[in-house]
Order: structure tokens, then sequence, then C-alpha cells
């Protein structure tokens, strides 16, 4: 009796573990018990998950760019007046190039501006200001207002196209064996630039002759100016009174010395020597680059270019930009061994 309750209870314990004991690993395997919250209505329900907190992050300011962190005292009519170079740089562009002009153009005079603006910065030429907005001492600027005037309907375009230049050039400079460069710039060059020793003297690696093809959709490429003589003996006698102008009026002009860059370097005219540039100033003339005609009547002169024809044409950077030229590209041409730099704040 005895051994068959014991056989028994051994065969109800297989019955029972036998099965769990076949099962394998992964189906052994249980799920973890969720944990049950009671809701309102009594049913148990499993405990949401907590949701991930969401942080916000802080917007950040926008960046104004460093242009227009930085300011200009400029020297006007109205006496001196602070604004941010950004909004100087635009004055500058829309003062200085057609509007008109292409993208690449309009960015190449920005970069030319801006390293003109902050070398002059340094220079202290105007007591109390960096710059003035004459553009025979230093570059031109129009006020906002004074464009807005000027610009009539265009404005608002014309401004955001100056605008998205500076933008687009935000702190570049042309810099030359680490120093900035006179990043000097003038309208049209009659075909090629000129040196800086042949109108200032003073030899300058970067500034140097280059050609400048296409700048014939300037108005100005190429002009005369028609002196009569009786004008013309006055104006060169008053100049320099050892000037002898006897004879027929061909007979006045004498040997040509010519420029790396075709202008005129000297002219001897009645017995005395006259420098091109002093020429193109007594006369009036759009440059140094010129050639001489005397009739009967009058001294005429048939003028290539229009300005002193050093360093970037205004002209010459719209024609590399229609031609597909960017920016850098027409700085690099102009402005012989320069580096473009970034002066954007650390």
């Amino acid at each position: 009796m005895k051994q068959s309750i014991i056989a028994g209870i051994s065969a109800l314990l297989l019955a029972v573990f036998l099965p769990m004991a076949l099962l394998s690993p992964v189906d052994a395997a249980q799920p973890e018990r969720a944990t049950l919250v009671w809701t309102q209505d009594g049913a148990a329900a499993a405990e949401p998950e907590p949701e991930p907190e969401v942080v916000q992050e802080p917007e950040a300011a926008a960046d104004p760019g460093w242009d227009a962190a930085e300011t200009v005292a400029l020297e006007t009519e109205d006496g001196v007046v602070t604004l941010p170079l950004s909004e100087y740089l635009t004055g500058v562009v829309l003062s200085e190039m057609p509007a008109s002009f292409s993208e690449a153009a309009l960015e190449a005079q920005t970069v030319a501006a801006r390293t003109f603006t902050l070398k002059q910065q340094t220079a202290g030429k105007h007591p109390g200001a960096d710059l003035c907005a004459d553009s025979s001492c230093c570059q031109a600027w129009t006020s906002r207002e004074a464009l807005e005037t000027k610009l009539g309907d265009g404005f608002a375009a014309y401004w955001d196209k100056a605008s998205q230049a500076v933008s687009a050039t935000d702190g570049l400079v042309l810099t030359y064996g680490g120093d900035l460069i006179d990043a000097v710039y003038f309208s049209c060059s009659g075909g090629t630039t000129e040196d800086a020793v042949a109108v200032w003297g003073g030899d300058v690696p970067y500034l140097q002759t280059v050609e400048s093809p296409g700048e014939e959709i300037s108005g100005k490429f190429e002009t005369t100016v028609t002196v009569p003589l009786a004008e013309f003996r006055q104006i060169l006698q008053t100049a320099d009174p050892q000037v002898w102008l006897a004879g027929s009026p061909s007979s006045w002009f004498g040997d040509q010395v010519e420029t790396d860059g075709g202008g005129v370097d000297t002219l001897e005219i009645g017995g005395r020597v006259f420098r091109g540039t002093e020429l193109r100033t007594l006369f009036g003339l759009n440059s140094a680059k010129f050639t001489v005609e005397a009739t009967a009547e009058a001294v005429v002169f048939t003028v290539s270019g229009y300005g002193h024809r050093v360093g970037m044409s205004q002209y010459g950077a719209e024609a590399m930009a229609r031609a597909g030229a960017d920016f850098e590209e027409i700085l690099l041409h102009y402005y012989t061994g320069v580096t473009l730099e970034f002066l954007g704040a650390d």
C-alpha cells in the first residue's frame, strides 16, 4: 500500500513538471510583469510608460555679421555721422557702381570698398572721422534717405541687391604680405589698367598693369575733348610761363613717352615737358591715356578710359562677371598677388 501511494505521488509529479522541462529557453522566457493600476471604473490597466522629457533649446540670437558689428565715422556736409559698416558699404556700392551691374561685380566692389575703408581708418587723414563721402578724396557715399529719393520706385530692389552683396562678402578683405591693401578702383581703363608708379610715383607690387577687356560697354570707353587754340595757349602758359607756342600748332608738340599701361607718361609741348597726369588735370580729360591732334583751330584730345586707371576697373569687373567670373576671380585679376582674407570676429 505504501509503495502504491509513493508510486502515485511520483506519477503526479512527473505529469506536472515534465512539460515545463521540455520547453526551449526562448519559450520559457516570460515577459516582465507590467505594473497594474486601477482605473476609475475599477478595471486594472498597465501603468503607461513615462513620456521622455522634452528639453526646449533656447533660440540663438541671429548673428548680424561682422560688418554690422563694426562702425564707421564718416565726415559729411552735415558733420560727422557714425553708422554700421554694413549700412555704409551699401551706400558706397550704390554710389560708386551702377546698381544694374551683375552680382559678382557688386560683390567685388564691396570687398574693395570694405578694404579701402578699413585701411583709411588707420590713416588719420580726417581728424575726428575715418574718411569722408567725397569720391575725389576717399570714396562716394549716399545716405539711405537720399538714395530713396534718387532711385524712386527702384530703391527697394536696388538697396536689397547691394545689401546682399555686402552680406555675401561679410568680413572679407584684400591683403598683401599680411597687411590691408590700398584697394583703389576706377570706372574704365580703356583696355589696360595703369600701374601705381605711373600715376602716383611710387611702385606698389599689387597695383600693376593688367589687361581689362570688354570695357566697351562703358559710355566713357572713349571720349573726345576739343580745346580752341587760344584757350589751349592760355591754360598752358598759365601753368608754365616758359612754354613757347609759336608757328604751326602741329609744331608745338614734341616727344611723347608712354607708360606700361598705354597712358601718357610725358609729352613735350612748346619746349617744356608735361606729365600726362598733369595734362589730364589742366584740360579736364577723363584719363591720362590719350592722343593729341592739332588743327588750325583747336587741339583735339582723344581719351581712352575714365579715372586714374589704377587697381580695379568697375566696367572691367562687370565685363568679367558677364563672362562668368565670380568676385574672387575679378579681384585677383586686378590686384596682383593679393590674398582674400576673412576678418570675422573670433
